[in-house]
């Protein structure tokens, strides 16, 4: 860990497979005690970086410390240093729960004085006292999911790497889950978890928004709602939805327009003034419209609007 209290620290990162570039040139800094969330979707780098990070990919390019290490030096010496908890379930599910947690303790190097003590704190923290003699693959996801981040902090690591750990986990468990990484954040670890879902990135303190490779934008949730969106939101509620996000698309004043569950949301310069020539424009495509309101941004808002407009700038020209 740095004096200055930065946990992880990260100088023009790259990593090259070949031709392709899993990710480009990346800088940023996460402090003690911070959830530090790194969001995008599938394939933008984030396993990528989490991995490199760990000590488990040599970087191409840049610099990256962990707890003061170099990662491309130091590798075993930070891999003793942190928890790691895979995307993909990482225990093992012919195993009891407490045989799992006694194989992680060993590879974690947990001294025997301290086992009994330092299990029965994962078996409490993962909710699963009762359970310690149940087969492994008789848990349900979001047991198991609190099982392997128990076997991640077996040893108290001053960092904890979450790699999309709450994909497949019902919205109950994701949040339970959630409430386990906050009590750790309030114990001084630095949690940094990577994942897709942008409503779970509002639980994070800060954010980095990654896309192919590169980071789009940086902040609190707060910071980048309020930001990183030029002009204002309106929900449109119509039907049917593909000829409506087609219309929308054409009509006076909207900047851009997606597809958000059963609605559309469109950036417009002013809201109010945006609404008639909007509901004008979808009748005019037999389009049936029965709400347009401002709305505030959510994560998702803003993470289409920054990649739309990196896209835009990208695209060859004719």
């Amino acid at each position: 860990m740095n004096d200055n209290g930065i946990s992880v620290s990260v100088e023009e990162l790259t990593k090259r497979f070949g031709d392709f570039t899993a990710v480009d040139g990346i800088s940023f800094a996460a402090r003690r005690g911070e959830v530090f969330g790194f969001l995008g979707p599938n394939g933008a780098g984030k396993s990528t970086t989490i991995r490199i990070l760990c000590g488990l990919l040599e970087p191409t390019s840049g610099r990256a410390t962990v707890a003061g290490l170099d990662v491309a030096t130091q590798p075993e010496a930070i891999r003793q240093r942190i928890g790691y908890m895979s995307q993909k379930f990482s225990l093992y599910n012919d195993l009891r729960v407490m045989e799992n947690l006694k194989f992680f303790a060993g590879l974690y190097s947990v001294p025997a004085a301290e086992l009994a003590q330092r299990t029965a704190w994962a078996v409490h923290m993962a909710g699963l006292e009762g359970r310690e003699n149940a087969m492994t693959r008789s848990l349900a996801v979001g047991w198991k999911q609190r099982l392997a981040l128990g076997c991640a902090v077996l040893h108290r690591p001053p960092i904890v790497f979450l790699d999309e750990p709450t994909s497949g986990v019902d919205p109950v468990s994701r949040r339970q889950f959630w409430e386990l990484i906050h009590q750790m954040s309030g114990e001084g670890v630095t949690v940094f978890v990577t994942t897709h879902y942008m409503d779970e990135a509002e639980y994070c303190n800060r954010l980095v928004l990654i896309d192919r490779g590169r980071i789009v934008a940086m902040g609190t949730p707060t910071e980048l709602k309020r930001g990183s969106m030029r002009g204002q939101l309106l929900l449109v509620e119509c039907e049917p939805l593909g000829p409506g996000l087609e219309a929308l698309r054409g009509a006076p004043g909207v900047e851009d327009a997606a597809v958000f569950g059963r609605a559309l949301h469109a950036v417009v310069a002013d809201a109010r003034a945006a609404a008639g020539p909007i509901r004008d424009a979808l009748a005019a495509k037999k389009v049936a419209v029965s709400r347009v309101e401002a709305i505030p941004p959510t994560l998702e808002d803003v993470f289409v609007a920054l990649t739309t407009s990196r896209g835009a700038k990208e695209a060859p020209r004719p």
